[in-house]
């Protein structure tokens, strides 16, 4: 088995949006769709006087977080949130009764109501299409043309994520509130 995580270039992102465009064509997800499943977000840097002529925004590629201690998961009344042979938080929608206990406690704002299924969704690294494919990367992934996102098995110490986490500075969102995501932004 594995344990699949992301690693994010962030500061590469031109914000093109084609990670987003390929992850709603691979996951059926409609185009338009703002914050479903994987999303680009914006920050502005601020400067001081002299140097407001560099001040420019700052792109960060997020999604779920796949965390090793995942708040959605544990307030999941029927299961439907669960972690898969790899601790990918999948979601069951069969089980999902659409309750929105696991958007309430998400801290990343990474759920969202399917209005297809009438279930809440996420993203699943291409669990059930890519991977269930034998394919060993996620559509974001193989589709950025600068190389933002790095997919792999955290557990394989030859793995390019692995290598990439041992070289490079990285840090992870809200590490305070103790949820181990398994995405990492590179500094």
């Amino acid at each position: 088995m594995a344990r699949y995580g992301m690693a994010l270039d962030y500061k590469n992102c031109i914000n093109c949006k084609a990670c987003e465009v390929a992850c709603k064509e691979e996951n059926g997800v409609l185009l338009g769709a703002d914050k479903h499943r994987i999303w680009v977000g914006v920050k502005e840097i601020e400067g001081e006087y002299p140097l407001l002529n560099i001040a420019s925004n700052t792109f960060y590629p997020s999604q779920c977080q796949h965390c090793d201690n995942a708040p959605c998961e544990e307030v999941c009344p029927t299961h439907a949130t669960h972690y898969d042979e790899n601790g990918v938080v999948r979601v069951d929608p069969n089980k999902c009764i659409l309750c929105s206990y696991c958007m309430n406690a998400c801290p990343y704002d990474a759920r969202y109501v399917d209005d297809r299924t009438m279930t809440v969704d996420k993203c699943n690294f291409c669990s059930d299409t890519r991977l269930a494919r034998g394919e060993t990367t996620t559509a974001c992934q193989a589709t950025c043309p600068t190389k933002v996102r790095i997919f792999g098995d955290l557990d394989d110490p030859n793995s390019e994520i692995s290598q990439v986490l041992r070289e490079r500075e990285h840090f992870s969102l809200k590490p305070h509130l103790g949820t181990k995501p398994k995405l990492f932004y590179l500094m």
